[in-house]
């Protein structure tokens, strides 16, 4: 396994998701000018679970995924304008030095056997969601969209792509978007986001009461 450049954040990205960074400390101008002289212009992003993004001294999950860069700017002096897209899962073996920057290494962790997800199955946590938006909307005398939850068809027709597309969507907290990245099957993804569904549908029940 090679060493994989790192970035811990305080956010859990979702394979899918868009990450746009303005990097200007010096160990994470380092690391864009060595993944943008790579081949794959990749590195690995994890959720700092302790600590802060800046100055290291912190505690780091032991799931993340790929962030790859797609467009970049060089604003000299160490400072850059990324946009990322993130990929696959990823799995840390073991972390390194941070010297000169946050390296692992890492191992591609894609979905484990487990119970298909079903269309149905899908259908389901939509109307969940959609429940929750409506609640959330209503309560502020506003209307859903028809197309809140609308996905491109190549994403729709891949349920793993689909269910972290819909997870990304939830006002769910760091530790849920974790939950949901670190399940281990399809299946168990889906349990983990309904969970999470019904903790944020919980939460704003409680906010709309207090206000009235």
């Amino acid at each position: 396994m090679a060493a994989q450049p790192m970035f811990p954040l305080q956010s859990a990205l979702l394979p899918g998701e868009l990450l746009p960074l303005r990097i200007f400390e010096p160990r994470y101008s380092q690391l864009v000018q060595d993944c943008l002289a790579m081949t794959d212009p990749a590195f690995g992003v994890v959720l700092i679970t302790r600590g802060r993004e800046v100055g290291g001294g912190d505690a780091r999950s032991d799931v993340g995924a790929l962030a790859r860069i797609t467009e970049h700017a060089d604003h000299g002096m160490g400072r850059y304008q990324l946009k990322t897209v993130v990929g696959e899962r990823i799995r840390i073996r073991e972390w390194l030095s941070d010297d000169p920057y946050p390296r692992a290494l890492i191992e591609p962790w894609p979905d484990e056997s487990g119970p298909p997800v079903t269309p149905e199955r899908i259908g389901d946590l939509i109307d969940k969601i959609l429940a929750l938006f409506e609640r959330i909307v209503s309560s502020r005398g506003a209307q859903l969209r028809p197309d809140a939850l609308a996905v491109e068809p190549e994403v729709a027709e891949d349920p793993s792509r689909h269910i972290y597309e819909l997870a990304a969507r939830v006002p769910m907290g760091q530790a849920d978007r974790y939950a949901v990245l670190a399940a281990p099957t399809l299946a168990e993804r889906v349990d983990v986001l309904i969970d999470a569904i019904e903790t944020v549908t919980a939460m704003v029940e409680f906010q709309i009461a207090s206000d009235e």
